[in-house]
């Protein structure tokens, strides 16, 4: 079957209205844009004849109520159908505690947009003639009450079952957590690993089986795309964090009969109250990234002494930022032999070893 569609991608909206910001120093977020960046992606896409909008998790910054009506009421304006999936920051709490819900009520609130089933914290829909979207839930809670990204047996039947009934379908799925590295040793690290879904390597077995090759994902706050044995995790940074991303992605084919997923990606340069975001953005991430390098460098792989870690640490001030943006290159000629190799293995660099920008512009062969 030939596919031409077109859809969009705003991932980590962190939604809060101005009296639901929390003061907060260390805050990575820069959620007082939240709202003023979404309307002006919005206002880009109406350009666009969109087929329909994906939003991978964190739509609100804490979870309230308030926030979530505010964002479904908005999303109902819509002149395309959206879906959605819930994230770590949207029902952050094992029970009801304070302003936000609690993960069962989710799809309550979001039932125009995929949630046919209330009762249940995934879906699966036909888009379009032909093409089948699978919403997944991977936002669970540990015996203690911590959140962890896990999908759980009961929705991995639900999804084995699925995807035997879509064959003849192009299949996207679309959950919180990453499925694939996008970091070098991301799910062996400590900070790397919490974006991680706990139980990757089943879901990558099971959707590897049925022949699906796209995932999107968020969580991670960077752009990037990562490819294992076949399988796409197509992750797209946070509207709240530099560099402020979108993406708008278009599937089609090509004289040859394949199927091309051609990808691009845009940001929100100003907002009202922030004309220059990137650059304040920017500033902002490098402000707050002292104790994260200190923790790189500290953890292993490389296991630093403390005083040694915190002489390197200034190089390292933009070296997030720089990963969020997308197709990095990396060498710090400075650092220790080993410390210098780990880091450029964080570029944007292929099998061959020769630069592989793909992060914010690409086309897919599928």
């Amino acid at each position: 079957m030939n596919l031409n569609f077109c859809f969009a991608i705003i991932s980590d909206l962190h939604i809060a209205l101005p009296h639901t910001i929390w003061d907060h120093p260390s805050r990575f977020h820069l959620v007082e844009v939240s709202i003023p960046a979404l309307e002006i992606v919005f206002d880009r896409l109406s350009q666009i004849d969109l087929d329909f909008l994906l939003l991978p998790g964190d739509l609100t910054q804490h979870g309230e109520a308030e926030n979530h009506t505010w964002l479904a009421q908005r999303l109902a304006r819509l002149p395309y159908p959206v879906y959605v999936v819930p994230g770590n920051h949207d029902a952050p709490n094992a029970a009801p505690q304070g302003e936000a819900i609690h993960l069962s009520e989710f799809p309550r609130y979001y039932q125009k947009f995929g949630y046919d089933d209330l009762q249940q914290l995934y879906y699966t829909t036909q888009v379009l003639p032909g093409v089948r979207l699978i919403g997944l839930n991977s936002n669970q809670f540990d015996a203690q009450g911590n959140q962890i990204g896990w999908v759980d047996e009961a929705q991995l039947s639900w999804l084995r079952q699925v995807l035997a009934t879509a064959k003849d379908e192009l299949v996207l799925v679309m959950i919180h957590h990453n499925v694939v590295e996008h970091l070098p040793g991301q799910s062996r690290h400590s900070l790397g690993r919490r974006y991680m879904l706990g139980n990757a390597l089943e879901l990558q077995q099971i959707l590897r089986e049925a022949e699906v090759q796209l995932v999107f994902t968020g969580h991670l706050h960077v752009q990037d795309i990562a490819c294992h044995q076949g399988l796409y995790d197509i992750t797209t940074g946070s509207l709240v964090s530099y560099p402020h991303p979108y993406r708008v992605l278009r599937l089609g084919t090509n004289a040859l009969g394949q199927r091309l997923l051609q990808i691009e990606s845009g940001r929100v340069e100003s907002v009202p109250e922030f004309p220059s975001l990137q650059e304040v953005s920017r500033q902002w991430m490098g402000d707050r990234s002292h104790p994260f390098m200190l923790k790189l460098l500290t953890h292993p792989p490389f296991n630093l002494p403390h005083a040694e870690a915190e002489a390197l640490v200034p190089s390292l001030r933009n070296f997030w930022s720089l990963i969020a943006d997308g197709d990095a290159l990396f060498d710090f000629p400075d650092f220790p032999p080993a410390v210098r190799r780990h880091f450029q293995r964080f570029g944007a660099m292929g099998h061959d070893g020769t630069p592989a920008f793909i992060d914010n512009f690409a086309t897919l062969v599928l």
